[in-house]
């Protein structure tokens, strides 16, 4: 900066800013509270805001009012995007402001899990709509967020594949490290403290000398919820003692389409027998502050997913939690923070789709000795987890913030199939509707706008 006041820095998001927050929000929360100690702060949803803060600002904006973000575009000297917040907003889209892309969360590869049970033209327009949505960020970002190294391998790779580890970008940083920053989800400094009580002697059938499992977030495709409940009912006679507690069965946004692997989950605890009695799911999403309740009230922390390409790069936020808890942690093999577990002996790692070792690892750790010895390592790990440690990379960044060595040579320009991509990655609605028409008038005049009224008629018929 040419000046020596405090870098101003703007993050925008879609999550909903409340009691109740899934991790983009948690995650924008923690940034801002890390970089308010040397930036001025301001963070913008066009979903509600509904906590207050006295070290940085908190405004909410309508998704199609860009006169009202232009605001604060024009305000601040830095915009960390993150989700569709990038495309939402033209003011933001087309700024000249530093960008910072946070790109924790692939979320291209989530939407192959997240919708193979649509139709064919569903699934492969929702994944066309993310990889456009991250390529047009990677095409800007001045910097890229990312939440581990296999994931900074990722974004490498496909910041190559679009030109942006060019001679400019290398003669800056060789190693391209101040470009792609890992820059992993967090957990608090202060331990946790229990409120009150949450699951023992609360939830009826877990009673105070149950050793309990807690699932601390949803329940998505990418999950493998179902080889757990199996692994239940292997224990159901031997270790009664044993149960089970998913956190949030039902997601708080309406937004959030309930996934196909609920049904099947609360179905295999059905079936098993296990509901109520060994199994117990909550039907409503917990409170952002009141969630170390229910983690202090357990004894172990679990997360098992099925090994694919999600897989791999995922960072699993509520594993943070499990450490901050001071929980042991039983976990499916595949992904970054399995590695973690296995080599500093947090719990127990086991295959994917493996009930009967999930059963022998609950078992084992089920022991007291066996969780103490995991419960101490946990707590010596999470140390080195902490939000302020996690959030440097970009709390360095922004009180130095630069441009790309490559600003202002890329092409400004889109390409036909690219101006296509945007409008399709467009929230449905009339907005959309007059991008396509624009898009389709310019493209093929009126003779394709007639056809493509045609096709939808056609599919709203077969609706029906």
């Amino acid at each position: 900066m040419a000046d020596e006041r405090r870098t101003r820095v703007l993050i925008v998001t879609g999550d909903l800013i409340g009691e109740k927050m899934a991790g983009p929000a948690i995650r924008v929360w923690n940034m801002a509270e890390a970089l308010a100690d040397a930036c001025d702060v301001r963070v913008v949803s066009w979903n509600r805001i509904e906590r207050t803060s006295e070290r940085f600002g908190l405004h909410a904006v309508h998704e199609s009012d860009d006169a009202a973000i232009a605001v604060h575009e024009q305000w601040c000297d830095v915009i960390v995007v993150q989700g569709v917040s990038f495309r939402m907003f033209p003011s933001v889209r087309t700024s000249a402001k530093i960008v910072v892309a946070d790109l924790y969360d692939p979320f291209q590869l989530e939407q192959l899990e997240l919708n193979k049970f649509s139709d064919e033209r569903t699934w492969n327009e929702e994944v066309r709509k993310a990889v456009s949505l991250i390529n047009e960020q990677l095409l800007r970002a001045d910097a890229v967020l990312c939440a581990s190294e296999r994931q900074r391998d990722l974004w490498l790779g496909a910041l190559s594949t679009l030109g942006r580890l060019n001679p400019s970008t290398y003669r800056a940083d060789e190693t391209f490290s101040s470009f792609v920053r890992i820059v992993p989800f967090g957990l608090p400094v202060a331990p946790p403290v229990r409120t009150r009580p949450a699951l023992k002697g609360i939830v009826p059938g877990i009673d105070d000398g149950d050793v309990v499992l807690i699932w601390g977030g949803g329940i998505y495709n990418w999950f493998d919820p179902v080889s757990l409940i199996e692994a239940m009912g292997v224990l159901r006679d031997s270790h009664p003692h044993v149960k089970l507690f998913f956190l949030s069965a039902s997601h708080f946004n309406p937004d959030v389409p309930e996934m196909q692997v609920v049904a099947d989950t609360v179905g295999a605890a059905e079936r098993l027998g296990l509901r109520d009695r060994t199994v117990f799911f909550n039907d409503s999403w917990v409170d952002y502050d009141d969630r170390v309740n229910y983690l202090l009230d357990a004894d172990i922390g679990v997360s098992t997913h099925v090994v694919h390409a999600e897989t791999r790069f995922s960072f699993r936020t509520r594993l943070l939690d499990y450490l901050w808890a001071g929980l042991p942690i039983i976990a499916t093999e595949g992904d970054t923070f399995a590695d973690v577990i296995t080599s500093q002996g947090l719990g127990a790692v086991v295959p994917e789709k493996d009930a009967a070792a999930l059963a022998a690892a609950i078992a084992t750790l089920a022991e007291p000795g066996a969780r103490a010895a995991a419960a101490a390592r946990v707590r010596a790990v999470a140390e080195a987890y902490t939000w302020p440690q996690a959030l440097s990379p970009l709390v360095d960044f922004c009180t130095a913030p630069v441009h790309a060595a490559d600003h202002g040579t890329r092409p400004a320009g889109l390409t036909c199939g690219d101006r296509f991509e945007r409008i399709l990655a467009m929230p449905r609605g009339r907005r959309r509707d007059l991008a396509l028409l624009r898009y389709y008038l310019t493209s093929g005049g009126f003779r394709l706008v007639r056809e493509k009224v045609a096709e939808r008629r056609e599919r709203l018929g077969r609706n029906v």
